[in-house]
C-alpha cells in the first residue's frame, strides 16, 4: 500500500516511510491510496469476536500488505491488553468507555500501536528516532507512556503552559528516561505549529531523525478505527446496532476521522456527529461550507481546544472535497463551558454516571440530535478523574482518583520551559 499527501505535491510513500516521516514533505498528511471493504461475513459474526480479534481483522485490511501476518498480530495483541466496554446511560444513548488503558484515555491504543510499529520498522536502524508530539492534554501522556523505555526512540512532548490539567501534566512530566517535556508559553496551536515547522526545517532534519506521534501520523490515528468496530460489535450483542449514530468529542479530528475510515470500510454506522466545545471551526464549516481556522480558546474540555484541526485535511480527502457529502454524513454541535457543566451535573443527578467534560459534549449532542428509531453511542474519551478539579467543582464532590493516576502524581515534575518562537525551539533541538 502506498500513501499520498493530502497536499498532492509530495512523492507517494510506503507505510514505513509514512510512519517514520510523520508529515509529508509538502506539509500534507499521509493517506492510504485505497480502503479495503471488509466482507459481509465479518460484520455478520463480529459480535462473536474479542476486541483483539476484531482489531486484528481491521489492522490486516489496513496494514496487511506491508507487515507479515504473524508480526502484525503480535503488534495488535501487544497493544490491546484491555477492553473498551459499551455502557448504557439512559434511553437510547450508550457510551463506549475508551479510558481503560494505561493513561485512562482513548489515545492509549494509537500511541501503543505506533510505538510498536515504529520499533518494528526501525529495528535495524542505528540512528535515534526523535518523536515530536504537541498535546492539548491526553495525547502527550498516551504517547509518553506508550514510548517509555522503547529503545532507539526519544520523545519530546510540547504542551501549553497552564492549559492542561494537573493530572495530565503529571503523566508526561514525571517519567524521565527517554521522555522530555517542553512547557511552551502559548496555546496548543502554537505547540502544533512548532512541530510542523520542525519537520520542514532542513537543518533540523539533517541534525536528527524526526517523526510525529500526533494524529497527523498514520500509525497514531488509524488504529483508533478499532474502537468503532468494537462499538458496533457490542451494540450488535445488545440488539441495538441498527440505525446506530456515533458521536465523537472532537478537537484535532483524528478520532472521528478514524471512525470515518471505518465507515468507508463498510462499518454499518448510519451517521456521525462531531461534538465541539467553543472551538467551533468545524461546526461553522458544516453550516457555511467555509473553513476558517482561528486561534483556539481555553475551555473546560481542554483536549478539544484546537483552532485549526489538522485532520480536517483528511476529512476533505475522504469525501473528495465535497461539503455537501460531508454535511450529509456528519452533523455538528458546539457547547459552551456553562452547557458542559450543566450536562455533567444533570447527567450525574439523573443517572449517577460521571462524565468528563469532553464526554459531556458527546452525550449532550446525542440528547439533542438523535432522531426517532436511532441508537446513539458517544465516545467517552478519558476518565473524569483526569479533570478532577473541574468535575469536583461542578458536582460539589470528591471523585476518586484511580490507582493508575495516583502513581503518576507521586513523581517529580521535570520540564523545560520555552517560548513559542520557532528559533528558540530549533536551537534547543540542535543542542540535543
Amino acid at each position: 500500500m502506498l500513501y499520498y499527501s493530502t497536499n498532492g505535491k509530495a512523492p507517494k510513500a510506503t507505510l514505513a516511510e509514512a510512519v517514520v516521516k510523520g508529515l509529508a514533505p509538502d506539509r500534507g498528511l499521509y493517506m492510504p491510496e485505497r480502503l479495503e471493504k471488509l466482507p459481509q461475513s465479518f460484520y455478520d459474526t463480529i459480535d462473536t469476536l474479542s476486541f483483539q480479534e476484531i482489531s486484528y481483522r481491521v489492522a490486516s485490511a489496513l496494514f496487511g500488505e506491508d507487515i507479515p501476518a504473524d508480526d502484525l498480530k503480535k503488534i495488535v495483541y501487544d497493544t490491546l491488553s484491555f477492553e473498551t466496554p459499551v455502557v448504557h446511560i439512559d434511553g437510547n444513548i450508550y457510551t463506549e468507555e475508551l479510558f481503560h488503558g494505561p493513561t485512562l484515555a482513548f489515545k492509549d491504543v494509537g500511541a501503543r500501536f505506533m510505538a510498536r510499529l515504529l520499533g518494528y520498522f526501525n529495528k535495524n536502524e542505528k540512528r535515534l528516532v526523535n518523536v515530536l508530539v504537541a498535546t492539548s492534554g491526553d495525547t502527550g501522556s498516551a504517547v509518553a507512556n506508550g514510548f517509555l523505555g522503547v529503545e532507539g526512540v526519544h520523545v519530546y512532548v510540547l504542551y501549553p503552559k497552564g492549559k492542561v490539567s494537573p493530572i495530565q501534566e503529571c503523566q508526561f512530566t514525571t517519567l524521565g528516561q527517554n521522555i522530555t517535556a517542553l512547557e511552551i508559553d502559548g496555546v496548543f496551536d502554537d505547540c502544533q505549529a512548532l512541530v510542523k515547522s520542525a519537520f520542514m526545517d532542513q537543518q533540523l532534519n539533517d541534525h536528527m531523525k524526526l517523526t510525529s506521534a500526533n494524529s497527523i501520523n498514520v500509525a497514531r490515528f488509524l488504529p483508533q478505527a478499532f474502537y468503532y468496530f468494537n462499538a458496533y460489535a457490542q451494540m450488535k450483542k445488545l440488539g441495538k446496532a441498527d440505525n446506530m449514530v456515533i458521536c465523537v468529542p472532537s478537537g484535532n479530528f483524528g478520532n472521528i476521522t478514524a471512525g470515518l475510515f471505518g465507515w468507508f470500510m463498510g462499518l454499518p454506522v448510519k451517521r456521525f456527529i462531531a461534538a465541539n466545545n467553543a472551538n467551533d471551526i468545524f461546526y461553522k464549516y458544516l453550516q457555511t461550507g467555509v473553513y476558517s481556522p482561528k486561534p483556539s480558546v481555553q475551555t473546560l474540555a481542554n483536549a478539544m481546544d484546537v483552532g485549526d484541526p489538522s485532520n480536517f485535511a483528511r476529512v476533505l480527502a475522504l469525501y473528495k472535497g465535497s461539503h455537501k457529502d460531508i454535511a450529509a454524513h456528519i452533523a455538528g454541535a458546539t457547547y459552551s463551558d456553562a452547557q458542559i457543566a450543566e450536562t455533567i451535573a444533570d447527567t450525574f443527578n439523573r443517572t449517577g454516571y460521571v462524565l468528563d467534560p469532553h464526554g459531556a459534549c458527546g452525550y449532550r449532542a446525542l440528547q439533542e440530535g438523535l432522531a426517532d428509531g436511532e441508537q446513539g453511542v458517544f465516545i467517552e474519551t478519558a476518565h473524569p478523574a483526569k479533570f478532577k478539579e473541574k468535575v469536583d467543582a461542578i458536582l460539589g464532590g470528591d471523585i476518586e482518583i484511580p490507582a493508575k493516576l495516583q502513581a503518576f502524581m507521586k513523581g517529580t515534575k521535570q520540564s523545560v520551559e520555552l517560548g513559542k518562537d520557532f528559533e528558540g525551539f530549533k536551537q534547543f533541538l540542535l543542542n540535543q
